[in-house]
This record gives C-alpha cells, structure tokens and sequence, in this order.
C-alpha cells in the first residue's frame, strides 16, 4: 500500500503571499491606497505608470533606467513619443506617460484660473474687472492669499454698520480666524461702492478695520496687503493714499 500522500502546507503558513511580480504590484497600489501617493519615489511613479503597458514583468529596471536616460521624472513624463520609443519603451507605455503629461499640464492650467496670482497692479485690476462684476452694492469682500499671493478665496465680510459704529474688533477676529481655516498668509480688502459713494470717503470708512487686521494678523504672520473701494473704474487705496 502507499503511503498517504501529506497535505500541503496551508497557504496561511506562508512566509510571502506571492514572491512574482504580481504580489509586488498589488502592494504597491495597497501603498499608495493606504498612505497616499506622496511616499512614492520618482522612479516608483514612473514605475507604477508602466504597469498599464506591461502586464507582466518588473518595471522597476526600466522605470530607473528611463530616469538616469531622461535626467528626471519629469524630463520622462515630457519626452517626445519619439524619444520614448528610442528607449525603449512600447507604445501602450508611452500613452500612459503621455497621459499623465497631459492632466499635469490641464490640472496646472485649472489651478492658475482657480487660483489666480495677485501680486501686481495689473493682475489685481483686472481681477476687480472680471470677478467681481455684477458683485452687490456695499459689499465688503476679503480676498485670501497664499504666500505666492496666489487667490485661496475670495468671500463676503459680514459688517455691523459703518463707521464708527462699526464692531471693528468682532469683524477682524472674524476675518483673521477664516485666514487660518484656508491658511491664508495675505489678505486683500475690497468695498464695492454703492451709487453716489466716492471711493475715497469708502474706504476711509474701513481704516478702523485695517488698523485692527494690522495687529491682530501681525501677531499671527499674516499680512494685510491692502484695502480698496471701488465704483465702476474709480477706485481708492488706503496704501496708496499713505494710510496703510
């Protein structure tokens, strides 16, 4: 008679799920699912970018050969087609590279028109002409900043009143506490003039606001750039009228 044949050990029992290449992909999606895509290295992006052209196989010998050819990643992700296939790399690959070329360059190009810089005349008088047209009578708006001078937000102030009546300290607490919540470095001040207004008189009105912004922002890096009143293409600046 045979002898029984023993059982397998159990898969449980093994020291490594897959020792191929398929356990190595798997953890790698696992990686960047759980901690985020951040921890990957250059080559390990590009690496994971040459899955979809390679089912089969490491990538990681390629993906590091295509960086010291190239320089860099990005050098990679931009390369012609030509020069993708000059080295090596097959046409299923060089779509996905070529792909992920073209939603840098769209998420880039979103972000300047969402988040446009502010950071010169220029750009802020033509920000005044575009966002802000149809904006209601009287509002005051605060514009948040990052420390590019690139727009983070661009929201209403809610006012107590005018002049002197004014609650200035409630309202810059307020103003100061939104700067912290989308990390604003900057801010800008905008009055939206109502008919008969003159700007100079408006925004005269808010230097008790500025002045409590100055020292509570100071205290917390955060800089007033200024405060403006507006009414059609007439405008003042407490800057620029040395009151600031």
């Amino acid at each position: 008679m045979d002898a029984p044949t023993p059982d397998p050990k159990p898969a449980s029992r093994a020291p490594f799920a897959s020792t191929g290449p398929y356990g190595h992909r798997q953890r790698m999606r696992e990686r960047v699912i759980s901690k985020g895509p951040e921890v990957l290295a250059d080559y390990e992006v590009l690496e994971m970018l040459l899955f979809y052209g390679t089912p089969r196989g490491d990538t990681k010998p390629q993906a590091k050969a295509l960086i010291n050819e190239f320089g860099s990643l990005a050098a990679v992700i931009s390369a012609p087609v030509g020069a993708l296939k000059s080295a090596g790399v097959n046409s299923d690959c060089s779509a996905a590279i070529r792909l992920s070329a073209l939603a840098a360059r769209r998420l880039a190009g979103a972000e300047a028109r969402e988040r446009p810089q502010l950071g010169n005349w220029e750009s802020l008088l033509t920000y005044f002409d575009t966002a802000l047209e149809g904006a209601v009578p009287g509002q005051l708006r605060a514009l948040f900043l990052d420390n590019r001078n690139r727009l983070l937000a661009d929201e209403l102030v809610l006012t107590s009143g005018s002049g002197q009546a004014r609650e200035t300290t409630q309202e810059a607490t307020g103003i100061i506490r939104r700067a912290l919540e989308v990390h604003a470095t900057a801010l800008i001040l905008i009055r939206l003039c109502g008919e008969g207004i003159e700007p100079r008189k408006a925004v005269g009105a808010d230097e008790p606001l500025a002045r409590e912004l100055l020292r509570g922002g100071g205290l917390l890096a955060i800089t007033l750039h200024d405060v403006f009143a507006l009414h059609g293409g007439s405008w003042a600046s407490l800057k620029q009228s040395g009151r600031l």
